[in-house]
């Protein structure tokens, strides 16, 4: 860096050069809308855990679904881990579907209308995006056994939720079985 980010004789730069200088650059409407999202965070997040559980236990009865990834789920491996080191989660959950085409993937996602396509998991609306971490996993290798779904449950009412991926599920099946 050189003596770009030092004051005379060798001392650090104020305040203002060093923002400059590192980039650092959050406007006052950024931290306005960071602060607001902070006072109601507690009752979203409850929100969204339960109605994560809620649709990911839906999911985990539906004849298509190979098995869901949530770890608030009894059925998922990490289970008592989860239930000995946490109170709660956030909606994000994966759920493996049974074998299908990528075609039959892509009009179950296409059906959705409460579910947006996006991978920005912080807000209040619901997403879904089809994910194959394959070729970045280098630890282990992932085999989940079919195509995988990865979920966030925003604040819309479950039953709507749970409806709006029947129908994702029947346009999956009518192109899976045309």
């Amino acid at each position: 860096m050189g003596d770009a980010g030092l004051g005379q004789c060798g001392t650090v730069a104020a305040p203002k050069t060093s923002v400059r200088l590192h980039g650092v650059c959050e406007g006052p409407d950024d931290v306005y809308l960071g602060l607001r999202g902070l006072r109601t965070l507690d009752v979203r997040l409850e929100r969204h855990f339960k109605s994560g559980v809620a649709v990911a236990r839906w999911l985990e009865a539906r004849p298509e679904v190979l098995r869901m990834l949530h770890p608030a789920l009894p059925s998922h491996p990490g289970h008592a881990i989860w239930k000995r080191d946490f109170s709660g989660a956030s909606g994000l959950f994966s759920m493996v579907l049974k074998p299908v085409s990528q075609k039959a993937v892509y009009a179950f996602l296409d059906e959705l209308e409460l579910f947006g396509i996006g991978a920005s998991w912080g807000g209040y609306e619901s997403l879904a995006i089809p994910f194959d971490c394959s070729p970045v996993r280098t630890a282990t290798k992932w085999a989940p056994g079919g195509p995988t779904v990865r979920f966030h449950i925003g604040l819309e009412a479950v039953e709507d939720l749970c409806a709006d991926l029947e129908r994702g599920f029947a346009a999956m099946a009518a192109t899976a079985n045309p």
